[in-house]
């Protein structure tokens, strides 16, 4: 397989609910007009508690600053993982799922902290860009490596990344959470460049006017959760919304998998702490990989966000598998089983979707080629 280290250098943000006002204008530039400030990575996610904006240099020029906005000290670099262009199977996991043991796994060993960005079409894994040395020394003997410069890829040579490289030291105990479950289902969409402008007055009320009162981060009420992640990245937009929320767009124009789905959320969390903690995602995604669960998974400033693709007989397969890797938890909100998942951080807060069917979303070609996390072209496993 090979890694490729792509060109974006982004940079993660938390935007607070209160001020957005003063981003409306650069917000909508991004959205709409990315061409004009030659943006080519930008996702937007709204929380309960504020808005996450991943962005590359260019896109983030446009950001002014102010007491709204609290920007992450480093720069992210974006991996993404390719299967020497061999499609995997539809049967297969893929996503978080299929590389928690080849990447997540071992960046977690040697304390490399990740950030998961999952879109319709592909996956993306964040890490800072002083990690990459340790990266490439990690995976050097898994992947073939390479490094994304003016459109070509450049060869790594692995050596360069031996100076100065530490092995990892011994991890601390990991941290229990307390899972809790909303009760409102969500959908992973796309949507075909050319017809995002049919659907912008709908996307501006709701990104901008359909608001509900900010939480504090942590907060026990999830009988529903707000969660809206928009990402356009090289020209291909996905989106994930709640199903009222997706019956507000007309249906011809939102393409989704040929199975269909709706998603189940159960949130594993404690209060946000930052981003320095290990080997979050991959005490979620090594679980799921052992009983070859399909994940789809997003990082937002605070909190993790992960859904399960099978059926809900596989993902309690899944949960008592998590289960077992628990020592201890707490299960709170209804009935459904979901993992207690030891070792959570404190930094991060996980979200897992199950997925039930769901009709009156339309199907194309391009929809059926990027099936979401069910084959994907070999994009990225």
């Amino acid at each position: 397989m090979e890694l490729h280290i792509l060109e974006h250098r982004v940079r993660v943000l938390s935007l607070a609910r209160r001020g957005l006002w003063l981003y409306t204008h650069p917000l909508l530039k991004l959205l709409f007009l990315p061409q004009r400030c030659r943006c080519k990575f930008f996702s937007l996610t709204e929380t309960p508690e504020d808005y996450t904006i991943m962005l590359d240099e260019e896109g983030f020029k446009e950001l002014p600053p102010s007491e709204f906005m609290q920007v992450a000290d480093s720069t992210w670099l974006v991996l993404s993982v390719v299967s020497n262009g061999c499609a995997p199977s539809g049967c297969q996991a893929t996503g978080v799922t299929k590389i928690a043991r080849s990447v997540i796994a071992p960046l977690a060993e040697h304390h490399v902290s990740v950030l998961m960005l999952s879109t319709y079409q592909t996956d993306f894994i964040l890490v800072r860009e002083r990690d990459l040395p340790v990266v490439i020394h990690t995976l050097a003997g898994e992947f073939d490596i390479y490094r994304e410069e003016n459109g070509e890829s450049i060869p790594v040579p692995c050596d360069d990344a031996s100076n100065g490289f530490l092995k990892p030291k011994s991890a601390p105990s990991p941290t229990l959470h307390p899972v809790q479950s909303p009760q409102n289902r969500f959908c992973i969409l796309t949507v075909a460049p050319d017809t995002l402008p049919a659907i912008a007055t709908m996307l501006i009320d709701v990104l901008f006017y359909s608001h509900s009162p900010p939480k504090e981060p942590g907060a026990g009420d999830l009988d529903s959760i707000t969660f809206f992640s928009f990402s356009l990245i090289e020209g291909y937009i996905s989106i994930v919304m709640d199903a009222e929320t997706q019956k507000r767009f007309p249906s011809d124009l939102l393409l989704t998998s040929s199975s269909g789905e709706l998603w189940r959320m159960v949130r594993i969390g404690g209060q946000p702490l930052g981003f320095d903690e290990c080997g979050i995602v991959a005490q979620i995604a090594e679980p799921l990989a052992a009983v070859d669960i399909s994940a789809y998974y997003i990082s937002t400033f605070n909190f993790d966000h992960a859904s399960l693709r099978r059926a809900s007989r596989r993902s309690s397969s899944c949960c008592r598998s998590a289960r077992r890797a628990a020592d201890s938890g707490q299960v709170c909100g209804d009935a459904t089983p979901v993992p207690s998942c030891a070792g959570l951080s404190p930094a991060r807060c996980s979200l897992f979707l199950i997925p039930t069917p769901f009709p009156g979303v339309g199907q194309s070609p391009v929809a059926q080629h990027h099936s979401a996390r069910g084959g994907r072209g070999g994009m990225l496993l």
